[in-house]
């Protein structure tokens, strides 16, 4: 296995999180070591009616106790290889499979899906895939109780599981009831109860507050390591959280094909510049140690970590700024004054209810013509909910909404669409056609939009999505990352005054995310107002001149997403963590040029 930092490298969580690992841990599979949890030998994988194959020759060892993270830009087959893992491709999902792929010795091609379960636990890209049971509690033991287990032992397993990812409290409630991030967890929660040696992830904190990613990790953190017979094969995004347990990578190019493998930190470090042009997520600190030495500040080793990067920054000659530094510029729509301001939303005393229960309580708002909002908070706060009662998808009590003078509580559904763009936080909730190219084209034709204007637009949108090769394609067959683009595009098509984003980078890779981010920035500057749920600070705060904290079903805070980065004590009392840039950027040690800042847009440039 690779360098592993400590895993006490992971923040702490608080709770029982360590218990529960640790009891898991305890009863974990006592096969031989020598096996290896996972073998993958030139494994290229095509599905029905595709002509290439994604991924495309995988030669991988994964070893019990170590955490394999695979990286690679959107579409080249991360979750494919994953789900040949448990069998699903090819006995589920339709695909020619060549190479071979085994599972704790057993070679997939010969088992069923329920026989590698003994050996693999999935955790889906989308948690909704794998949810059947009427409660959380009921949910989890399914699993063990397939498998025939005693039924005090699926009791105990059911409650460490919950227990590890914080829903014990909520055993009894309908999965459905659960937020996104609740679900996700819940998905987590499941896996850990099979008590599999081999836990497969796809993503699985992309939908989760920053607390709820750090009680993921010390969970796997402690599942995992030497002498432990848990491994792990994660696809994740966030790196400044996955890099504290993962041992080794693999990276696929756009193709599908191996692009490069080996420990962890090594690869991260040594071939940082071939990653980022790849377009594939780096730590933070990377990412902008290397935008650092393109401005001549060079950094080495390339830094991985906040602390590596302070420590580098100690010693670095800094030059002063060429022209006064200027925090707020990308904020300008922003900071209007109060006496000219106009306001493209107005909430005032929103109440939503579901169940008896009240998801908003008594919720103000205003956002201004032009913001760019992040909502963010803890999950299950109401933040889905509030972002979709502003575009009247969620009933919302007449006259406590204003949306450009409509009040969504009454206005059509034709209305509603003219004013309001909205992508929903589940891609396969708003499609409705049979291919991408209608799927984009849907909205301009229910307005009567000319053809040569509909094809025109289409097409423009289909090249900015990176879509153009799957306009035939039907959108439930698009990998994850594709389907969120095509969600984000019928959206941004339309061209609404108002756009409303719920996690609109979820599943992307970097080169996709700041693509789209920097779309909705120009449309931003062009006057159009955006508003985003999101778990990811670091990468919007990027992009967005306001933040937005919910919790409880309130909004007790709107400030300007410097002043709310900059705020570690304010991130902290409401469940949120300081972006990994602004934590490193803090401390004294860091020259003063670059100390305070919070943006990677902030930085020094290339010369």
């Amino acid at each position: 296995m690779g360098d592993r930092r400590s895993v006490d490298a992971v923040p702490s969580a608080s709770g029982p999180t360590e218990t529960a690992a640790e009891t898991a841990a305890e009863t974990a599979h006592s096969a031989s070591p020598t096996v290896p949890a996972a073998e993958a030998s030139q494994v290229r994988v095509r599905h029905d009616g595709a002509s290439a194959w994604t991924p495309d020759g995988i030669d991988v060892t994964v070893a019990p106790g170590e955490v394999l993270l695979v990286l690679g830009p959107s579409g080249c087959g991360k979750s494919t290889f994953a789900l040949t893992l448990n069998g699903l491709v090819p006995h589920a999902v339709p695909a020619e499979v060549e190479g071979s792929v085994r599972v704790g010795g057993v070679l997939t091609r010969d088992a069923t899906v329920a026989e590698l379960s003994e050996h693999t636990g999935m955790v889906f890209q989308d948690p909704d895939a794998q949810l059947v049971a009427r409660t959380v509690l009921d949910e989890v033991c399914f699993g063990p109780e397939n498998r025939l287990v005693p039924v005090g032992e699926v009791e105990a397993r059911a409650e460490s599981a919950l227990r590890a990812v914080g829903l014990w409290e909520r055993r009894d409630d309908d999965p459905d009831t659960l937020s996104g991030g609740g679900r996700q967890r819940l998905a987590i929660a499941c896996a850990l109860a099979l008590d599999a040696p081999l836990l497969v992830l796809d993503e699985p904190t992309s939908n989760l507050d920053p607390a709820g990613a750090e009680e993921v990790y010390r969970v796997l953190g402690r599942l995992t390591g030497p002498g432990s017979t848990h491994s792990v094969v994660l696809i994740e995004h966030d790196l400044d959280r996955a890099l504290a347990i993962a041992d080794t990578v693999l990276v696929l190019d756009g193709s599908g094909r191996p692009f490069a493998s080996g420990p962890a930190r090594e690869v991260l470090r040594e071939r940082a510049d071939e990653l980022d042009a790849l377009g594939v997520w780096l730590p933070t600190p990377t990412t902008a140690a290397l935008r650092l030495r393109a401005a001549g500040i060079p950094l080495d080793p390339l830094p991985l970590t906040p602390a590596e990067l302070t420590r580098a920054l100690s010693h670095a000659e800094i030059p002063p700024p060429s022209s006064p530094r200027t925090l707020h510029a990308r904020e300008a729509p922003g900071v209007q004054s109060s006496r000219t301001r106009r306001w493209a939303v107005e909430v005032s005393g929103l109440t939503v209810r579901r169940g008896g229960r009240a998801v908003l309580e008594d919720v103000s708002l205003r956002v201004g013509r032009g913001d760019f909002l992040a909502i963010v908070g803890p999950n299950g706060a109401g933040k889905t909910t509030l972002v979709q009662a502003l575009a009247g998808v969620a009933r919302a009590p007449r006259s406590t909404i204003d949306v450009l003078g409509l009040d969504p509580a009454r206005a059509s559904v034709r209305a509603l669409r003219e004013t309001v763009g909205f992508v929903f936080q589940n891609p396969e909730h708003q499609f409705v056609t049979h291919s991408v190219e209608d799927e984009l084209a849907f909205g301009l034709r229910q307005r009567r939009r000319p053809p040569a204007e509909i094809a025109e637009r289409v097409d423009a949108m289909l090249a900015t999505l990176g879509l153009t090769g799957h306009r035939s394609a039907h959108p439930f067959l698009l990998s994850g990352g594709q389907k969120r683009r095509l969600s984000v595009g019928t959206a941004l098509i339309e061209g609404a005054p108002v756009l409303v984003l719920d996690e609109p980078t979820f599943g992307q890779d970097r080169a996709s995310a700041t693509e789209l981010l920097g779309l909705l920035a120009e449309l931003n500057r062009g006057g159009t107002t955006v508003i985003a749920v999101t778990h990811d600070l670091g990468l919007i705060g990027e992009y967005a001149s306001h933040v937005a904290i919910v919790e409880g079903g309130r909004v007790p805070v709107v400030r300007e997403t410097t002043r709310i980065l900059g705020d570690p004590a304010l991130l902290e009392a409401h469940g949120l963590r300081q972006p990994a840039l602004a934590r490193a950027l803090a401390d004294p040690a860091v020259p003063e040029p670059l100390r305070g800042l919070t943006r990677l847009a902030d930085l020094p440039g290339p010369r």
